[in-house]
This record gives C-alpha cells, structure tokens and sequence, in this order.
C-alpha cells in the first residue's frame, strides 16, 4: 500500500522523499465547526444510496465488508472510490491484497449485507455459506447473484478525517439489468420503483 501511495504521489507531482516539506498550518477556530454525531447521521442518512460488499482475497482468505460509500470517480482513467473506517480490521487485508471487487447488491440481498456489515468478524465467518468466484483480473470475490461487480486495484488512497478514502483503477467490470439494486435509506434497506 505504501508502494502505491508514494507512485500516486509522484504521479501527482507531489514532493517526496529528498525534498523540502510543504508549509503545515494549524486550524483555525473558526474552521473548527463542531457537529453533533447523531444529528451528523440523521441528516446525511436522508441520502439514499446504493449498497455494496468490497471484497478481497490475500494470502489468509476472503475478506469483505458491507460498504455504502461507494462511488464512480473518473472515465479515463476508469476509476471508482470508496471509504472505509481507518479502524477497520478488514481494510488492512485488502490493502495487503493490492486488490478487490465491489459487488453492488440487488434488492433481495439485505441479509447478504448484514452479514458483511457485522464488526470484528473475520473474512471467513463472513463467507461462510457465500457463493463466490474470483473475479477476471483480480482473482477478488465477484459474489454470485450480484447485479453488478467492478474488478479493481489500488491505486492511491487519502486520509479522510476518521476514514480513508481509496481510489481503485477498474481492471475488468460487468452488471446484469435483471435484477433491481438494494438501496439504503434512513438506517432501512428498500427498492427502487419507477
């Protein structure tokens, strides 16, 4: 992970290793907006999203987690983002693996997503009984009866307040139009009707 952190820092131009370090500042009060966590949720969970599992395998197993904030990022290059919880025990496995497929779930898929969604279990506790196979490029869990599945590897990931936010470069992907995605809205999962 921190092979590819330092190419995309490069990459983006940004100093490295022998050069002067950029001009740190502190925040200032004013900055400093102080929300109520609770209120923070409420408000933001009026956002519906889609819902999906980020998968992986490394030397251990597969490994995964339930995850809503998920996201295209770029066209060319193709390129998606998702955030995972610095605290996370499953993030530092798929940063091991270099790898993962996000596997978007359909609407009948809610018990699929709470199993992935439990912290502190291991990768195996949460595939037992999963149907999966590796996805084309990355070998990464591509679960079965998934309406869509993005194969992807790390390319760069940022710190973002108490997540991190990754950024995969899409190396293979395919969806299925028959089947509706599950959606999550208000801490409830739902459909999506015309």
């Amino acid at each position: 992970m921190a092979a590819t952190a330092v190419r995309y820092l490069r990459s983006a131009g940004a100093p490295t290793a022998g050069t002067a370090p950029p001009l740190l500042r502190a925040v200032r009060d004013d900055e400093r907006r102080s929300v109520d966590p609770a209120e923070f949720r409420r408000v933001l969970g009026h956002f519906a999203s889609g819902v999906t599992v980020v998968a992986a395998h490394d030397g251990e197993g597969p490994t995964g987690f339930a995850c809503q904030s998920f996201a295209s990022l770029s066209l060319d290059p193709p390129l998606v983002a998702f955030m995972v919880g610095r605290t996370s025990s499953t993030w530092p496995r798929i940063a091991r693996a270099g790898a993962f497929c996000v596997n978007v779930l359909g609407a009948g898929q809610a018990d699929l997503c709470r199993g992935f969604a439990v912290s502190g279990a291991t990768g195996a506790d949460k595939f037992a009984g999963v149907a999966y196979e590796a996805a084309p490029a990355t070998g990464s869990p591509r679960l079965v009866g998934v309406p869509a599945w993005v194969d992807c590897a790390v390319h760069a990931v940022h710190t973002g307040g108490d997540h991190l936010i990754v950024v995969g470069r899409v190396r293979a992907l395919g969806a299925s139009d028959e089947v509706a995605p599950l959606l999550f809205h208000r801490g409830r999962f739902g459909r999506f009707t015309e």
